[in-house]
């Protein structure tokens, strides 16, 4: 791998320190600390996939060194490969099963369908009430020439009200003016990146020195698909105890949580059922992180919003990764990474760089990857930040103000005509490992820290492996 430029070298760093500045921490300028091999593009697309990717990991990796340093650990660098942090960030494409292809990611549905008027919408269809609501919806059979002939009965703008009014995921496809327009767009352009503030007065919380830079924090996990699940594996790979719980009726994605379950304990727990409720609580009362993706007020009907659950339980850092962010219209809208990318206009803009009249999706679901790397990253300086000034603290990312970060990277020249070296130079970052539901085949962390490198104590396990218990007795 060829050294990054020195050009390319301080765009990338000053990325990591653009992203860093913000958190009110003494940090110190990662550029003396982090090195960077190969640049953009890393694979074709007309966005900076590769900065993203390799910013992304690398802003969390430097804030996991500087945690550890601020409890008494060493100095230590920052490696990241451009074409090492896109494969991590399209790690559910390279996970292998036993040797063969992983359980498949897509309902036959999902995509891209034309409408009446000469708009497009992107169906996500991948979880059964989803894929049954918007067949009900169309009044049509369920297979995709059905569908697709129900769709330009429908303008895209209508079906997308329409949809949404009963609560179902999609998105009809904007440009970026279109939805820099947007009631929403304006919401999402003024929230910060990694949304970080105090949300309470409890004392401080001294941490003390451990061999990693997470090592005694524990992490109650309550998310789903890949985002979330990326930020509960990125502090489990800094040495977090991570409980990841799900509810027994709540539908997950075989491969995803096979993906995203490495560092992690799993376990069921049923909200619906007030013993549950109780058993979260008590798990709470001795965690230090709660990470959740659900939309924003899923969890207050419950008693476990932001506001309730740090009234109770004053310590604690409160992680949430949404759609759309925490205000404007959008906020309780359900999003996916691929709805969000049609939405926002990185689908139209996409497809205009390649000279295309139909939707194209990014290369990456980046969005996901690097808002799950994002939100690790502000839970570690939340942390810090409760270290030195004690209290409760919220955090906040969204995928659509990620994608504003992304569009400000600028574009990629020649990006569209790029091979996939991301592709290509993936068997070089893959290894083989034992888990709770077979030999898996996965990619290795790109981020190489020099004194803490990142590794996963426990194999993926299938929920209910575990118990809804910490690992380690005391508080």
């Amino acid at each position: 791998m060829r050294l990054t430029d020195p050009p390319a070298k301080t765009r990338l760093a000053s990325a990591v320190a653009g992203i860093l500045d913000g958190l009110g921490l003494p940090l110190e300028d990662p550029a003396g600390t982090l090195r960077f091999t190969g640049d953009d593009p890393v694979v074709p697309s007309s966005f900076r996939i590769g900065t993203a990717a390799a910013v992304a990991l690398a802003a969390s990796a430097t804030m996991a060194a500087a945690l550890h340093r601020l409890r008494g650990g060493p100095p230590q660098t920052v490696e990241v490969d451009l074409a090492h942090a896109v494969t991590e960030c399209r790690s559910e494409r390279y996970l292998r099963v036993d040797g063969g292809p992983a359980p498949e990611l897509w309902d036959p549905l999902a995509g891209i369908y034309a409408c009446g008027d000469g708009g497009f919408v992107r169906l996500h269809t991948n979880f059964p009430h989803h894929r049954d609501g918007i067949l009900r919806l169309l009044s049509c059979a369920p297979d995709r020439e059905a569908v697709a002939a129900a769709m330009l009965a429908w303008p895209a703008a209508g079906f997308e009200a329409a949809a949404t009014a009963a609560g179902l995921p999609v998105a009809a496809m904007r440009s970026f003016p279109e939805w820099d327009a947007t009631e929403q767009g304006r919401a999402t352009a003024r929230q910060p990146l990694i949304g970080l503030r105090r949300a309470g007065a409890a004392g401080h919380r001294r941490l003390p020195i451990g061999s990693r830079p997470l090592s005694g924090i524990r992490v109650v996990e309550m998310t789903r698909i890949i985002a979330g699940p990326v930020c509960g594996r990125a502090l489990a790979g800094h040495g977090a105890e991570v409980l990841r719980l799900i509810g027994p009726s709540v539908p997950t994605i075989t491969a995803l949580d096979m993906d995203t379950g490495h560092g992690k304990r799993s376990a069921w727990i049923d909200l619906a059922d007030p013993t549950g409720c109780d058993r979260l609580h008590e798990l709470l009362a001795t965690a230090d992180v709660f990470v959740q993706s659900y939309r924003p007020g899923s969890l207050d009907r419950h008693g476990f919003g932001p506001d309730e659950t740090l009234a109770r339980h004053p310590h604690l850092v409160y992680a949430s990764l949404s759609a759309y962010g925490p205000e404007g219209p959008w906020a309780t809208r359900r999003g996916f990474d691929s709805l969000v990318q049609t939405a926002t206009g990185f689908n139209h803009a996409e497809a205009r760089a390649f000279g295309a009249q139909e939707p194209r999706a990014l290369p990456a679901q980046i969005l996901d990857h690097a808002s799950g790397h994002l939100l690790a990253l502000g839970v570690m300086a939340a942390l810090a930040r409760r270290m030195a000034e004690g209290g409760a603290w919220r955090v906040d990312v969204s995928l659509a103000r990620v994608g504003h970060w992304l569009r400000s990277l600028g574009p990629v020249p020649d990006g569209v005509t790029a091979a996939d070296h991301a592709a290509e130079a993936a068997p070089g970052f893959l290894e083989e490992v034992s888990s709770g539901y077979s030999r898996l085949s996965r990619v290795r962390p790109a981020a190489r820290l020099s004194k803490t490198p990142i590794r996963f104590s426990l194999p993926s396990s299938p929920y209910g492996a575990d118990e809804a218990a910490w690992q380690r007795a005391g508080g």
